[in-house]
């Protein structure tokens, strides 16, 4: 309990300070951070905030937040409501408020169907904007999700519970209260008691056969789950059965394979044969021996590492064709994995599993190379102390959930103050905040107003491309420099934007992404680029480019909130190409300072190969200084086993003949970097041969 009164009095802490640095009242700021978490958690796929209040035949009504995306087939509406206490200590809410608050939701979604309360809402409004979404798609909902956020302890039990039907559409609910916020930040936990009752809750029991021997490290099954049962299990917890890599691939690439489609409809008794099955992990099973076999009771925390468009495409048939999916059945492995090494092995399970398949072509794990890359820039490099600061400082890329929680926890007071000073919270981001900076720079704001998931998915397939192309070669010191440049730029503009008379509210996320990508779009229509390395040595946005960008932003406002006729929902237009393309023809007036603040292309790649020079040459006197710690004797042992295996060409050869004559002569720079290349190589037959 200390410890939850602990990150109560920091998330407040946090929430205020996000409130101050960007320009926003507290409960903003608190359900702007929800809309992030839900996001990354698999909740919903899409996040749009909507304040609105009212009364509908005599109750009240309340909605926050919601998301819908029509591309998504499962066809599930979640709607948000907010419950945010300023209290210096944890305040505690029990069921009957916890239903109180979620009826409110449930008032909202019946005045949207009622065509006099839908009139009577103002028409540029937000909720007017919901209610007509909500109005218009009511036949391609098949799910309603009520969520209440709130930061008080939850003392009922409400974990997308089914509560009846709203006309003909299923309604379930979930609370993420202060507790389930706590275990998401620190231990990256999106479940709360995810507990899979497959005799209870889904009909029977699954059969299972051990697959692991007695001692192993973990305890493993091979099953087969009948269709019907998987897509029930699915249809109760959704996106959150899936761990976060396969989630993450999903909402990338939409939702169901055509081709699994047609087995299942046509053919559902080869889809056994023809589909690879799903991997599975579970934190702990309940299996029972009944005489005849292994019976599977129940999994806790039961998540989908490989397989998840397969259980998305049968969920899909769930709608299309119920009746053939007695036929369909899939093999199912499973893994135990305790909670304390699941950080570690669920991954890697993750990562193989995928790894074997078309997934892995596109798909950007959080080990993946570019983000331990980044991570060992933003834990090594210090940042400027520029004209703000008193003292240098760094900026902490967290590649995976609860990374800086779990730094941050595990020192003593003292530590902890200096490691608040070298990481200040503000200079903390996250996978998903990169590719909001770096897509927006890269003029793709219709694919950042997405939403946090999709658009780090669409990044991760450019960046892992452009990785593959060079090795990772291209994504040095400068680039990290340059991306935390477009860090700086894309808060700060976050922080104004609230304060600019012509903002009345809403879209400030489209707004921000929108301005950057015009102002980069503008500048290399003149032929130049936004000069982040000014940005990087002052460590904040020069006053002329902040001037530009909220120039931009003004026309982006005007075009988002403008969209054209027979698109009646802002925030769907916000994520269309045809948005920005009006946005990228709009003529913007700049003040004749922006000129300043633009460099020409040529004099950035000239600053680029100078680095890269000096860092070369920093590279060089390395590999001299080990050629030369080691000797002559090694090199000349070297030498003799390469041609004992036969690896070695002529010219090798030479350098490592070089090398061996030490101390008598030492080779020349560039002989002691390929000598050390030479090394690495035959390392890899040593280890064989011996």
């Amino acid at each position: 309990m200390d410890e939850l009164i602990e990150f109560h009095r920091e998330w407040l802490a946090e929430v205020q300070g996000d409130a101050d640095a960007q320009g926003l009242i507290t409960t903003e700021a608190f359900l702007e951070k929800m809309g992030e978490i839900l996001a990354e958690a698999g909740e919903l796929s899409s996040f749009a905030q909507c304040y609105h209040e009212g009364i509908f035949k005599k109750k009240p009504l309340q909605i926050d937040a919601y998301g819908w995306d029509p591309e998504d087939e499962e066809g599930t509406l979640s709607v948000v409501i907010s419950d945010f206490h300023r209290g210096a200590g944890p305040e505690s809410i029990g069921g009957p408020e916890v239903k109180k608050l979620l009826s409110r939701l449930v008032q909202f979604i019946m005045a949207a169907n009622d065509r006099e309360y839908r009139e009577n809402l103002e028409e540029s409004g937000q909720a007017f904007v919901l209610a007509d979404l909500i109005k218009r798609s009511w036949k391609r909902f098949s799910k309603i999700k009520l969520i209440l956020v709130t930061n008080r302890i939850n003392k009922s039990r409400t974990d997308a519970n089914p509560v009846g039907r709203i006309g003909d559409v299923p309604v379930t609910t979930n609370v993420w209260d202060l507790g389930r916020i706590q275990r998401f930040i620190e231990a990256g936990q999106t479940r709360e008691d995810l507990v899979i009752d497959f005799a209870e809750d889904f009909g029977e029991p699954v059969p299972v056969l051990k697959a692991s021997f007695d001692g192993a490290p973990f305890e493993s099954y091979i099953a087969v789950i009948p269709g019907s049962q998987l897509a029930a299990i699915y249809d109760k917890w959704g996106a959150r059965l899936l761990e976060a890599n396969v989630r993450s691939f999903l909402q990338a690439r939409g939702n169901v394979n055509r081709g699994m489609r047609d087995t299942i409809k046509d053919d559902p008794s080869m889809f056994f044969s023809y589909n690879n099955g799903l991997t599975t992990t579970a934190e702990s099973v309940e299996v029972a021996d009944m005489g005849e076999g292994l019976l599977l009771m129940s999994a806790s925390n039961f998540q989908i590492v490989n397989g998840g468009q397969t259980t998305a495409s049968i969920h899909a048939a769930r709608k299309l064709a119920a009746e053939k999916l007695k036929d369909v059945y899939v093999q199912m492995k499973l893994t135990v994995v305790p909670p304390e090494r699941s950080e570690l092995v669920v991954p890697n399970i993750s990562q193989f599993a995928n790894s074997q398949n078309k997934v892995n072509a596109a798909d950007f794990f959080a080990n993946h190379p570019f983000h331990i890359k980044m991570e060992e820039f933003s834990r090594r490099m210090l940042a400027p102390i520029g004209d703000s600061n008193y003292r240098e400082h760094k900026w902490f890329y967290e590649r995976a959930r609860g990374q800086f929680a779990d730094e941050r926890g595990r020192r003593s007071a003292a530590e902890r103050k200096n490691f608040d000073a070298m990481f200040p919270k503000a200079q903390f981001f996250t996978k998903t905040d990169l590719a909001k900076f770096e897509n927006s720079y890269r003029c793709k704001p219709h694919i950042v107003s997405y939403g946090a998931q999709k658009n780090f998915a669409e990044l991760a397939k450019v960046i892992g491309e452009e990785w593959g192309r060079s090795e990772g070669a291209h994504f040095d010191e400068v680039w990290f420099q340059r991306l935390i440049a477009k860090a700086i730029i894309f808060r700060n503009l976050e922080r104004v934007v609230p304060a600019q008379p012509w903002y009345t509210g809403g879209y400030r996320a489209n707004i921000v992404t929108y301005a950057i990508a015009k102002v980069v779009h503008d500048a290399h229509q003149r032929g130049r680029l936004i000069d982040l390395d000014n940005t990087w040595k002052m460590q904040r946005v020069h006053v002329e480019l902040e001037r530009a960008l909220l120039a931009a932003a003004e026309a982006a406002n005007s075009v988002i909130t403008n969209p054209p006729a027979g698109v009646r929902n802002m925030s769907e237009w916000a994520k269309k190409q045809a948005c920005w393309a009006a946005l990228a023809k709009c003529p913007v007036e700049y003040a004749p300072g922006f000129q300043a603040v633009l460099v020409d292309p040529e004099s950035v790649r000239a600053i680029d190969r100078e680095k890269r020079s000096v860092r070369r040459q920093i590279s060089s006197i390395e590999a001299q200084r080990e050629v030369v710690n080691q000797g002559g004797e090694y090199w000349a042992q070297l030498l003799a086993f390469g041609r004992s295996i036969g690896k070695l060409g002529p010219r090798e050869a030479g350098i490592l003949q070089a090398c061996s004559l030490l101390p008598n002569r030492v080779p020349s720079e560039k002989q002691c970097v390929a000598a050390v290349a030479i090394a690495d190589k035959l390392e890899q037959f040593y280890d064989r041969v011996n």
